[in-house]
């Protein structure tokens, strides 16, 4: 007697569950050891549907949609009624696979546009105007910049009090180094809207600069983040490159 386990709903199929499919065969077994690079199409979608139909595994039903879509690619194009239209696919599934692929139509889209150029405080500072509106406490963040110095990722290191934050290059570079960057921008608010620098502020940027010249990194600048209303020269931010402090 069959005893492997179907799970149904008023919505889906009778479904067969990812553990029918042979432990070697296993996408998530695969996953975890070789990691997502190695799966094949079917395979990633199998990890999405998690549970097969009666008859079919998993592996099955993700090989024969990728099938009839053509291409993983494709699959991007599908609505909710052709996922829903397919055995073994039923009504949450549909959703989810439908969400799922508009999420990947999003990032193909979004990865069409130039990630943005960051080299000079005018560039930096209207990046972070609306992320440092109305925050009452100091933050740091590191801009991953790759070699043209356009964004690679933008990093918060560290979230401090009301008066100040702690720098700490280990922490400054880290990500930079994991992000393979070639360039590194520091920024840091100052809540009180003086981009001012303190004591600590000049203290700290040249602890990074030295260590940015032992890994070889590029620390175009450290710039503190303000509000032009409370900046004496009407900017709303400090950088220690102009003023020749880096």
């Amino acid at each position: 007697m069959n005893t492997t386990p179907f799970t149904t709903s008023e919505n889906n199929p009778p479904t067969a569950p990812l553990t029918s499919v042979p432990t070697h065969e296993r996408p998530q077994e695969r996953l975890e050891k070789l990691g997502a690079r190695a799966l094949q199409d079917a395979e990633l979608v199998a990890m999405l549907l998690r549970s097969g139909t009666v008859g079919e595994n998993v592996l099955t039903v993700a090989s024969r949609l990728v099938h009839e879509a053509g291409s993983l690619g494709n699959l991007v194009a599908w609505t909710r009624e052709d996922f829903a239209a397919r055995r073994g696919i039923g009504h949450v599934k549909a959703l989810q696979l439908v969400t799922v692929m508009e999420i990947a139509r999003r990032i193909m889209e979004q990865g069409k546009e130039a990630a943005p150029l960051l080299e000079s405080p005018a560039q930096v500072y209207p990046f972070f105007r609306d992320i440092i509106h109305g925050l009452d406490i100091e933050k740091c963040w590191v801009l991953c910049l790759n070699t043209r110095h356009r964004l690679i990722r933008c990093v918060e290191i560290t979230s401090g009090t009301a008066n100040s934050t702690l720098i700490h290059p280990r922490e400054v570079f880290r990500p930079v180094l994991r992000l393979g960057a070639s360039a590194a921008i520091l920024a840091h608010n100052h809540p009180g809207g003086d981009p001012e620098p303190s004591k600590s502020d000049i203290v700290s940027t040249r602890q990074l600069r030295d260590a940015a010249n032992i890994l070889g990194v590029g620390l175009l600048d450290h710039i503190i983040l303000g509000n032009p209303a409370s900046d004496a020269r009407g900017q709303g931010w400090f950088s220690f490159k102009n003023a020749g402090l880096l």
